[in-house]
């Protein structure tokens, strides 16, 4: 018999709740390009319709561990993103700015 999750939700305590709420936004802070992709409710098919190329080519790229940064930017203004570059140290962390005049479409 499935639940109502909002119901088990309210009957756990209030620490717990936070914890399960910090948890969730961690794990959708970082994702891999396909799950990023599903996340927004969009299929392969529907994605390679907007970049003008072939599903099998999405699922090669969700696969990469390597890619050009326009490549990577034009599948997500595909799904309605902006690419940031963000530097992170200890002390701070620096958006590299060399990136932005990158057109959106290029595709490396």
């Amino acid at each position: 018999m499935a639940k109502d999750f909002t119901l088990l939700r309210s009957r756990m305590a209030p620490e717990s709740q936070a914890r399960a709420q910090a948890k969730a936004h961690a794990m959708l802070a970082e994702m891999p390009l396909n799950e990023l992709r599903q996340a927004r409710g969009l299929s392969q098919k529907m994605l390679a319709e907007v970049l003008h190329v072939q599903q099998p080519s999405i699922a090669k790229m969700e696969k990469r561990t390597d890619m050009y940064l326009s490549t990577l930017r034009s599948h997500i203004e595909a799904m309605g993103g902006k690419l940031e570059v963000v530097a992170r140290f200890p002390d701070g962390a620096v958006k590299i700015s060399n990136f932005s005049d990158l057109g959106a479409g290029v595709s490396g």
